[in-house]
C-alpha cells in the first residue's frame, strides 16, 4: 500500500521544469570575480540589458563583436560554482571566458603577465591527515595519496558527474577547451599595460603566456613556502580562487571554457609586502584587454 501511495503521488506531482531562460540569443558567458574587472568589460559592452537572479546581475549585450552575457562570479569556489550554473541554466551559453587577476606561482613570471592555462586543478580538494609525530602523517586507510603533501594537507582528485554519463568519475585536472586554447595561441603579441601611474611602472613589459597549469582554492595565498610547494607539486604557473570551480562546472555541462588571469601579485613571493592592492587595476585591465582580443579571435561553435 505504501508503494502504491508513493507512486500515485509521483503521478499527481507537477513535472519538474527547467529554469526559465532569460534570453534566447546564444551568448558567450564572460565572467569576472572582482568589480574592477567587471566594470572594464561592461564599459566596453553595447546594447546592454540587465537581468537579476539570486542577487546576481547579468548584463547581455555586444562585446568585441560577439553576443555576450557578463556577470560576476563572486569571490571563491562556492560562489563561482553557483553563479556559473545559474548562467548555464538561464542563458544559451556557447562558451565560458573568465577574465580576472591571480597570484603568480612560477618564478619565471611577473606582475602584469597574463596566463592562459591549459588545465586547472583544486589544491585544497584534500585530506587533512592524522599527525603521527616526527613529521609523519597518515591518511585514512581507504585513501591513497596521489601527490606530495604540504604538512597535513594531502591533495587529491575530485568526484564529478557529467551530462551523458551514468556514473561519477574522479579527476585531478580539468582541461580548457582545445579550440579556445588554439585561438588564444593565434592572438600574437598584445600591448599590455605596465604603469599604474606616470613614473610608477613595472620593471619590464608584461607578456601573455599560453599554456601551463593553474590551480584554485578557497584560500587567499600570501605565503612563500606554500607558493613554492604549489609550483613544485602542480607545476603551476598561477593560483586563484575561482577558475578550477568554473572549469569543473563547464566540464560537467559540456560547455567550452577558458580563463585569462593576469598576475596582480606573487602569492607571497614578493620581497616586500603583497602587491595586489597596488597592481590590481593594472592586472584587471590587462586581463580585460586580452579577453576582448580573444573574443575577436575565437568563433563559438554555434
Amino acid at each position: 500500500m505504501r508503494h502504491f501511495v508513493f507512486a500515485l503521488l509521483l503521478l499527481l506531482s507537477p513535472p519538474l521544469l527547467a529554469a526559465e531562460r532569460l534570453d534566447a540569443t546564444p551568448r558567450i558567458a564572460v565572467m569576472s570575480a572582482f568589480a574592477p574587472e567587471w566594470q572594464l568589460l561592461k564599459s566596453a559592452t553595447t546594447e546592454q540589458k540587465s537581468h537579476s537572479v539570486n542577487g546576481i546581475d547579468f548584463v547581455t549585450g555586444r562585446l568585441a563583436g560577439r553576443n555576450v552575457v557578463l556577470f560576476l562570479s563572486g569571490i571563491s569556489m562556492v560562489n563561482a560554482t553557483m553563479s556559473t550554473q545559474i548562467a548555464l541554466d538561464r542563458f544559451d551559453v556557447t562558451g565560458i571566458v573568465f577574465s580576472g587577476i591571480a597570484g603568480g606561482v612560477d618564478p619565471a613570471l611577473n606582475v602584469g603577465d597574463v596566463v592562459v592555462a591549459n588545465q586547472w586543478s583544486q589544491y585544497l580538494e584534500a585530506t587533512f591527515a592524522r599527525d603521527l609525530g616526527n613529521g609523519k602523517w597518515s591518511v585514512p586507510p581507504w585513501q591513497t595519496a596521489t601527490l606530495p603533501n604540504y604538512g597535513m594537507i594531502f591533495p587529491g582528485p575530485v568526484e564529478v558527474r557529467r551530462a551523458g554519463s551514468a556514473t561519477p568519475e574522479k579527476r585531478m585536472w580539468f582541461e580548457v577547451d582545445a579550440d579556445m586554447l588554439k585561438a588564444a595561441g593565434r592572438m600574437g603579441d598584445v600591448a599590455l599595460q605596465d604603469c599604474v601611474a606616470p613614473g610608477r611602472c613595472l620593471g619590464r613589459k608584461p607578456r601573455m603566456i599560453v599554456g601551463g597549469n593553474g590551480v584554485s582554492g578557497q584560500a587567499f595565498v600570501d605565503n612563500a613556502a606554500f607558493r613554492e610547494y604549489v609550483f613544485a607539486t602542480f607545476k603551476a604557473q598561477l593560483l586563484d580562487m575561482e577558475s578550477a570551480a568554473v572549469a569543473m562546472v563547464a566540464y560537467a555541462n559540456g560547455t567550452p571554457f577558458i580563463a585569462f588571469r593576469s598576475l596582480s601579485d606573487l602569492a607571497g613571493g614578493e620581497h616586500g609586502g603583497n602587491e595586489m592592492a597596488t597592481f590590481m587595476g593594472l592586472a584587471s585591465a590587462n586581463a580585460a584587454l586580452v579577453v576582448q582580443r580573444f573574443l575577436q579571435a575565437w568563433t563559438p561553435p554555434r
